[in-house]
């Protein structure tokens, strides 16, 4: 029986397992929609926005591992994939895109809606191409299915409206994607990053996600070398649980133990990231990095040994080579410092914090109106969260808030925009992860002004049911630039939001909508709303003026806040 190209797509992506595809109906997808209605075990995902959707993909590529998939109409719907799929190919998710287009006959001719998707998508995707005859496939679909998961990245499809209808006559079955190959550098290097690794005494490993797989190497590791363990954000899930070595982060969401085990080590050892901010590496350190990405070795920070292979297999090739350390202070140092720093931390969710400051320095760190501290809500959402959770963040202060008081214990799982830094990603991601998986509990760290960009696609979530668990910290602000600014010495100037009651928005679209204002009441209106079946958004009223000190605050830094809150009082006196 011949098959048409719709159907010929649509059959591959059930052979990959795919379950779900995301994306907004429209003419040039009508063949393929039709497919995937008329197939068991896969499920069409009618979002509101296609930017939404491409998250949603991305999402599900990065907690399975495996093909994410998004469908854009035509010009316009492609074009709102773009976002989303940007995320996708800086986490290095597989994601397969396709794309409509315009009738064969009128493509060059600026048809309606006309848009060049192979330049469109020319800088996201590893792969992309328009079909323009049936004969192409299925060898063009295999190719861009190879591309996007042995490469970890967006391939884009674009299939005209006219062509998906046609009949493939030299029909055969889809032969798709091999796994990636684990690989491990020769033997030349691994002894010398052996010698390198041995001839230090002060070793601290930066551990970033690309290490997840290899758990159980990087603690034997940490052990043998007795090594302080600073984790990337998206290395917590993995490596903050039952972790003697871990430190935190480092970065303007760090901690200063972490920096300090940075700044006091002699040899660094880069185990899976790319840490792009070189302002927080250390300088004149001897420096060992593996990465099965070898365009990564060396373009952070200069690299004396860089190795080029899977994490697991270059620990289990180099340890053997490794000499233990004996001394082990370097990592009691900086252990006792984190632990120090964490009771402090701690000590910020306490609702009674603010009564500590009088006089002038009251007016710096004031909480005039009396809302939630945005560290207690953080610090209650992990004490009543499930330890399966998957947790998604909002670019900004909602990530600071749970990189400093959401600990990935357990089988908790994270996803957030941590490479292209996009707002409003936390609810589309989450909206892909509890499809992933219904009955695990999923929760999202929403900021008031990325929610409020894709507000629509919570009635994605309200039509297909799904127990998303939506938490607001709604300080009117777009707060980590109204940080930044004053960092700066710039009086705060365009972050303030106008927001509505978002819980009763949330109550009007057919959700449960919960809204705190009083912190005495916040630690049960987190259990409530975990416990409450179905979708929940809780909106909770955070103190727009609280600020996150970074891992080394700098005296630039603190001048630039000082003056900034002169200004504004000033500016606050005029009015």
């Amino acid at each position: 029986m011949t098959r048409t190209v719709a159907r010929a797509i649509v059959d591959a992506l059930k052979e990959l397992d795919v379950r779900h595809v995301f994306g907004v109906v429209g003419d040039a997808l009508n063949p393929l929609t039709d497919a995937i209605r008329t197939t068991d075990g896969i499920e069409w995902i009618g979002c509101r926005h296609e930017e939404a959707a491409a998250f949603a993909a991305g999402a599900q590529a990065q907690l399975s591992g495996r093909l994410g998939v998004c469908m854009g109409t035509v010009g316009p719907g492609s074009v709102h994939l773009l976002n989303g799929l940007y995320d996708a190919a800086k986490s290095h998710a597989p994601v397969l895109a396709v794309c409509g287009q315009v009738p064969l006959a009128e493509l060059g001719t600026d048809y309606f809606q006309e848009v060049d998707n192979d330049q469109l998508f020319r800088d996201v995707a590893v792969y992309r191409a328009t079909v323009t005859s049936p004969q192409q496939m299925p060898r063009m679909l295999e190719s861009a299915v190879r591309a996007a998961v042995t490469q970890g990245g967006v391939a884009v499809l674009t299939v005209p409206g006219d062509l998906g209808e046609q009949e493939i006559e030299e029909d055969r079955p889809v032969r798709l994607a091999p796994d990636r190959p684990v690989t491990r550098p020769d033997d030349p290097a691994l002894a010398e990053a052996a010698r390198l690794v041995n001839a230090g005494s002060r070793t601290t490993l930066l551990v970033g996600r690309g290490a997840r797989e290899a758990r159980e190497e990087v603690l034997r590791l940490a052990e043998l070398l007795a090594a302080p363990m600073v984790l990337t954000l998206k290395a917590k899930e993995g490596f903050e649980h039952d972790n003697p070595y871990q430190v935190g982060q480092t970065g303007l969401i760090g901690n200063p133990a972490a920096s300090h085990a940075l700044d006091g080590c002699d040899t660094l050892v880069m185990l899976g990231t790319d840490f792009p901010y070189r302002d927080w590496y250390p300088s004149g350190r001897k420096v060992v990095q593996i990465d099965t990405r070898a365009e990564h070795l060396g373009r952070r920070v200069p690299v004396d040994a860089p190795l080029a292979g899977d994490v697991g297999a270059t620990l289990r090739a180099l340890i053997p080579r490794l000499e233990a350390t004996t001394d082990r202070s370097h990592l009691d140092d900086a252990r006792s410092r984190f632990d120090s720093w964490t009771e402090d931390q701690h000590k910020l969710a306490d609702p009674r914090h603010d009564r500590r400051w009088t006089g002038r320095l009251r007016a710096l760190v004031d909480n005039r109106d009396h809302d939630v501290r945005p560290e207690a809500l953080a610090l209650a959402v992990d004490r009543h969260a499930s330890d399966d959770a998957v947790f998604t963040s909002d670019t900004g202060m909602a990530t600071v808030w749970l990189s400093r008081f959401v600990t990935l214990r357990g089988t908790r799982r994270l996803l957030g925009s941590y490479n292209l830094g996009s707002m409003a990603n936390a609810m589309p991601q989450a909206l892909g992860a509890q499809l992933w998986d219904p009955d695990r509990q999923v929760v999202a760290f929403c900021g008031d002004g990325g929610l409020s960009m894709l507000l629509g696609d919570l009635m994605t979530i309200k039509t297909y049911g799904l127990p998303v668990k939506l938490v607001l910290f709604d300080n009117r602000r777009l707060g980590m630039v109204k940080l930044e600014q004053e960092q700066a010495g710039l009086p705060e100037f365009g972050t303030e939001l106008d927001n509505p009651d978002f819980a009763a928005v949330a109550t009007a679209l057919g959700l449960t909508g919960i809204r705190v204002t009083d912190p005495a009441a916040l630690d049960d209106a987190v259990r409530q709303a975990l416990e409450t079946p179905g979708p929940v958004l809780l909106d909770v009223l955070t103190n727009p003026r609280e600020i996150a000190v970074p891992a080394k605050p700098t005296v630039g830094q603190g001048w630039g806040f000082a003056i900034a809150k002169v200004k504004e009082t000033l500016a606050s006196d005029r009015d």
